[in-house]
């Protein structure tokens, strides 16, 4: 086992476990709007967008976290049900616990700005003593202190973010500036610090690639 994916391991052990009818009138459904820190519906299971954005190759893609659906798992936008599945999880990382979404433009509208987040853009990782803040579906934007890597494992930051489930997959932000996706917490939700992994490794996982989502920059 490589450094880098014994750390993931490593850093993912404290993770806490997320007919025909009557004829009418057609009505197309509005294209669904989403960014960083959307609720979307993974194969069903309730998660976070981190990011949205285009790839090296024009594509438009995401990311969430790994543990919401396997890959081929279809997306739904969560306060746009109607608007049916916009997206696939195109690539999934058990090791980093990451997902790259393909979305289907026809559908989404991407956007920077979600509640009271907005992305600009991607650095870090988040160093003590940075406020970082992230913006869930389930709670929304919370903010708390980063501890930056105590556990060294060179791809991951802890915070004291309120994190719960359904959060999972939510941007990690200080200022606009993306830093982290949330992966989980540990021991006790909202008490216990969050676990995330660091975008600039995740980044580097998926150019490393050279496949979906290598390139990627946010909307």
């Amino acid at each position: 086992m490589s450094k880098t994916l014994a750390a993931a391991a490593a850093v993912l052990a404290v993770l806490g476990a997320l007919t025909a009818g009557p004829i009418g009138t057609a009505h197309a459904a509005e294209p669904a709007v989403l960014g960083g820190g959307s609720g979307i519906l993974v194969d069903g299971a309730t998660c976070t967008l981190t990011t949205i954005g285009h790839d090296a190759a024009g594509r438009l893609v995401g990311l969430t976290a790994a543990h919401c659906g396997p890959e081929g798992a279809s997306i739904v936008a969560e306060t746009n049900a109607e608007a049916g599945t916009v997206g696939t999880v195109g690539y999934r990382s058990e090791a980093m616990d990451y997902s790259v979404i393909t979305f289907d433009p026809a559908v989404v509208v991407p956007v920077n700005r979600v509640g009271n987040t907005t992305i600009t853009g991607v650095g870090g990782p988040a160093q003590f003593p940075d406020i970082a803040c992230k913006e869930g579906r389930s709670t929304a934007q919370t903010c708390g202190l980063a501890y930056g890597d105590p556990l060294e494992s060179g791809i991951a930051t802890l915070t004291q973010i309120c994190v719960v489930s359904g959060d999972s997959g939510g941007p990690v932000v200080v200022g606009s500036t993306l830093v982290g996706m949330v992966n989980g917490y540990v021991y006790v939700p909202c008490l216990g610090p969050e676990v995330g992994m660091n975008i600039t490794a995740i980044l580097a996982d998926i150019d490393g690639r050279g496949d979906l989502g290598a390139g990627f920059r946010p909307i």
